[in-house]
């Protein structure tokens, strides 16, 4: 019995010992454990550096990440395109063709129309020339209107053919921003690089239109005589004649004349031809019997719809030289007329006579033009007849288009301000 009692009075004394011990041990273990870490970091410090070194770069990294994906600003505007027609009569042949080279560029879309008073041999060479030419064929923006029209420049069969014209540019692409009417008789000032470039900045409905409602003696001489144009029913030419009795001048709309040559915005094109309006087709009726009506249609139409009477520019950009009052055709240019040219700053002149002296000064002083081939631009890969297409996104602008863009500018900002529009 007495081991017994002995070994129990002591158990718990024994218990409370070791638990003592193990809880000394742990703190000792932690103690030096902690020690360790501290003795080795201040061994080896470069291990925290580096660590904390490595994600500040992580951080760096991806910021520079974030800032990369930043979206890159929007492209400047695109290069335009223009849309146009060039038109001619009996003889007018050469003239032709001359001005469709001096024009060319690989952007733009070309309509060519030499009207029924023209020779049948005459409209068969030249659709045999574009037919056959290396550039037009590869291109394919030269297209000749086969089924030829009559046209009375006084009569609305040239505006029906202007609109015809309008119609097939629209129907073969729409990717062209500036419509440009031209005959045989006018000639381009600068190249189509300058021209490109100086229209690169402007608003794509800008409309350049000569006008005004002033039509002294437009009014009694043009507006309120009946005239029958022939051309619309015969299949041979001859010039308009009066019909009885006289009309009043229209209350329905306004009346405005000015140049029959113009630098039309597409979307207006689009207003002509489609006239989701009617605007548009009750003033073709109208000016069915008005004297000189490609003059004053276009002219009467921009103006008389709210939509585009404000985006008027009062300028054809032609250089043409008149009479006082005007008569019904302007002077034929010539070599004495070259520093009235240039310092018109325009983009075309008129009229010129078949193969004058001036034409070539013109070429080679203001186009940069050898006989006979295209007027050089950024596009030409074989230099310098331009008989093969390179880059036609480039452009190579020269003096030219700091002249037109001098005239443009002064233009664009009256119109902006609403000086001289649709008055």
């Amino acid at each position: 019995m007495l081991p017994s009692k002995m070994e129990k009075k002591y158990v718990f004394p024994l218990v409370i010992t070791s638990l003592v011990c193990a809880l000394v041990l742990v703190t000792s273990l932690n103690m030096g454990l902690v020690s360790s870490v501290n003795k080795i970091n201040s061994i080896f410090p470069i291990f925290s550096d580096r660590i904390s070194t490595n994600q500040r770069a992580s951080e760096y990294v991806e910021s520079k990440v974030e800032l990369d994906t930043t979206p890159p600003p929007p492209p400047g505007p695109t290069l335009p395109r223009f849309a146009y027609l060039v038109s001619g009569s009996k003889g007018d042949l050469e003239k032709l063709w001359r001005t469709l080279h001096a024009l060319y560029h690989p952007r733009n879309e070309y309509v060519v129309h030499l009207d029924l008073e023209a020779p049948p041999e005459e409209r068969s060479a030249l659709a045999s020339r574009i037919d056959n030419h290396t550039v037009f064929s590869e291109v394919r923006n030269v297209y000749m209107i086969s089924k030829a029209n009559m046209v009375t420049y006084r009569g609305p069969t040239m505006v029906a053919n202007t609109l015809h014209a309008c119609a097939i540019l629209l129907k073969r692409n729409k990717d062209w921003d500036w419509f440009i009417n031209l005959s045989a008789s006018d000639y381009p000032l600068v190249t189509q690089d300058d021209l490109i470039y100086a229209f690169t900045n402007l608003s794509r409905e800008l409309n350049f239109i000569e006008h005004t409602s002033n039509l002294g003696w437009k009014a009694s001489q043009r507006a309120m005589p009946l005239i029958v144009d022939p051309g619309l029913y015969m299949s041979t030419k001859s010039d308009i004649y009066w019909a009885a009795p006289r009309r009043a001048l229209p209350t329905a709309f306004r009346l405005f004349t000015g140049s029959a040559w113009m630098v039309l915005s597409r979307s207006f094109i689009e207003f002509c031809v489609w006239g989701w309006d009617n605007l548009p087709r009750t003033l073709l009726m109208y000016y069915t019997n008005f004297v000189s009506s490609p003059e004053g249609y276009f002219q009467t139409v921009v103006c008389n719809a709210p939509e585009f009477a404000k985006t008027v520019v009062n300028h054809d950009l032609h250089y043409i030289s008149w009479d006082t009052p005007p008569k019904q055709h302007p002077h034929s240019l010539n070599i004495n007329d070259m520093n009235q040219i240039i310092r018109s700053n325009a983009a075309f002149a008129r009229k010129f006579r078949h193969d004058d002296p001036v034409l070539d000064k013109i070429d080679t002083e203001l186009l940069g033009r050898a006989n006979g081939s295209f007027t050089p631009g950024a596009w030409c890969s074989e230099k310098p007849t331009c008989t093969e297409v390179g880059d036609s996104d480039k452009i190579r602008p020269g003096p030219g288009a700091e002249r037109l863009n001098q005239l443009v500018t002064r233009l664009v900002m009256k119109a902006t301000n609403g000086q001289d529009q649709c008055k």
